[in-house]
Order: C-alpha cells, then structure tokens, then sequence
C-alpha cells in the first residue's frame, strides 16, 4: 500500500512540474513559442545564440522577421548549413518562415537567434527578454531562461561532457 501511494505521489509530482513547464509557453495568434533559452556567457563575450520552440497551430504560414534584445546592440534570426562541406552561419534576412501546422525548433547547430554586441553577460538562472516580430502575430515578448555555458537544451544545465559540447557550435567567444 505504500509503494502506490509513494507511486501516485511520484506520479502527481512529475505531472505538476510538466504544468508548471508548459505555463511559459507564450501565445501569439495561431503560434505557441516555447522552452526559450540561452547559454550563459563567459565574461567580455560579445554574442549568445537564443533558442526556442515555435508552433503555427493554424492554417496558414506565418515568419519570423526580426528579434530586438536590450541586452544586445543587435539580434538577428541566423541559419547554420553545409556549404561544401563547410558549416557556414548567416542572417536570414528575409525571416524564418513556420508553415502551417508545423514547429520550427531554433538549436545550436540550427536555426537561432543571434545576440551581438552584448552589454552584459548572460548569468546561469537569468531570464532574458527578447522581442520577436511575426509578418502575422506581431510583436511578442519571451524570455530566455539562461541555462550553463554548455548547456545542449534547456533544463540541461551545462553538464553536457566537454566532447559534445566541441561537436556543438558555441557563439558565446565568437566576436563579430
């Protein structure tokens, strides 16, 4: 009898910390933008990349055109891709688009979002505001929750082994 109590009060647990999770999904319109984050940054570094989740659960496409931070000089929406056989990293200047229906997840060694000429370190445990701007859903506020300089996803913390995190992209020593 105390083992399924002990399981149910386990279970009851999990479940509320999986609600608590999703209550920072942010709504704008038919998209849902969720588990944004970013790494903290080693002191004098002057960029970050900024990841998240965006759903388009209604029927048409919609793109995102531009990000703002005021921690940093200058956000853009970045794409990394093989260009025989090199990885090359470059502004999407006419956005990202999110078709209907599907989810674009922004991750290092993806699409991201560039932070430059930072004013400030990103500290493990900040939350950082950002703008993003949609051609459809406007302008909408998220914020980055500041994860461990090697943190591969959020919630990680940085204790991804020193080998995955050399196989990654990292930004936050690159100048620009």
């Amino acid at each position: 009898m105390k083992k399924t109590k002990l399981a149910l009060l386990t279970i009851s647990l999990l479940l509320t910390g999986c609600a608590v999770a999703s209550a920072d999904d942010v709504k704008a319109g038919d998209l849902v933008i969720s588990q944004a984050w970013s790494r903290a940054t080693p002191g004098g570094a002057k960029v970050a990349g900024g990841y998240l989740i965006i759903e388009n659960k209604g029927t048409a496409p919609d793109r995102l055109v531009s990000v703002s931070a005021d921690i940093a000089g200058k956000a853009e929406v970045h794409e990394m891709a093989m260009d025989n056989g090199v990885m090359k990293m470059r502004p999407l200047d006419k956005g990202l688009v999110i078709d209907a229906g599907k989810t674009v997840k922004l991750a290092p060694g993806g699409s991201h979002l560039m932070l430059q000429e930072l004013k400030g370190p990103l500290k493990q445990g900040d939350k950082v505001p950002v703008t993003l701007q949609f051609e459809k859903a406007g302008k909408v506020a998220v914020s980055l929750d500041v994860q461990g300089v090697g943190a591969q996803a959020p919630g990680d913390g940085g204790h991804s082994g020193h080998m995955e995190m050399k196989k990654m992209p990292d930004h936050s020593g690159m100048k620009m």
